[in-house]
């Protein structure tokens, strides 16, 4: 065991890291996790409408509680690369991220929509 490495540390850094730990990655991943948490309370408020829609609201209510939990999961990738492009002075947006919570908010809005209309 490292005896320089106080106790409860991860053994391996999770990436370079950058000098101001209130840089853009700590900003950034504490904005997805409020998406995630924000979706999260969508999904819930759909099941209220399952009395008047029926079982057909479970189907934004997946899209919504899937979207959530990929946000929370890809959390510690976006936090490492956003702090590897601060630290090496090349940041590149997370467009495929964005372009995908944007199709994940259409299609539940769509999917409540129909499901609303149609049943």
């Amino acid at each position: 065991m490292d005896s320089k490495r106080p106790r409860g540390l991860p053994r391996r850094r999770l990436g370079p890291q950058h000098a101001d730990p209130g840089l853009q990655p700590e900003r950034t991943v504490m904005s997805w996790g409020r998406t995630g948490l924000a979706t999260s309370v969508v999904a819930l408020l759909l099941i209220r409408w399952y009395p008047s829609v029926g079982p057909v609201v479970f189907v934004p209510v997946a899209v919504a509680i899937v979207g959530a939990g990929l946000i929370q999961v890809s959390q510690r990738r976006r936090y490492r690369v956003q702090a590897a492009g601060i630290h090496y002075e090349k940041v590149v947006a997370d467009f495929r991220a964005v372009v995908w919570m944007t199709v994940m908010a259409v299609s539940i809005a769509g999917l409540g929509v129909i499901g609303v209309w149609v049943f």
